[in-house]
């Protein structure tokens, strides 16, 4: 355990990032999960809304620092794909 003042506070510092990350990072995944059943379902109005959703998410999340921002890019790139190969195939 920490025993300076400074010591303390940077503990008490790291233990409110460390919560606000990890609320990121599971608004992140719970997103990107919700985007992944509505592809998985086939309803190609809710995974259009959903993606838009999972965008937004994901790049606050850059923003925040959360998610590095060529992997926010990976993750959009691929759900776009998925989406526009589902789409395609329904029409």
């Amino acid at each position: 355990m920490a025993n300076h003042v400074s010591a303390l506070k940077r503990a008490r510092q790291t233990e409110r990032r460390t919560e606000v990350n990890r609320a990121n990072r599971s608004r992140v995944r719970t997103s990107l999960r919700a985007m992944r059943e509505a592809l998985t379902q086939g309803d190609v109005k809710a995974a259009n809304e959903q993606f838009r959703a999972t965008v937004s998410t994901l790049d606050k999340s850059v923003q925040k620092g959360v998610v590095h921002a060529n992997t926010a890019s990976r993750y959009k790139s691929r759900l776009n794909a998925r989406l526009k190969a589902m789409a395609t195939a329904k029409a």
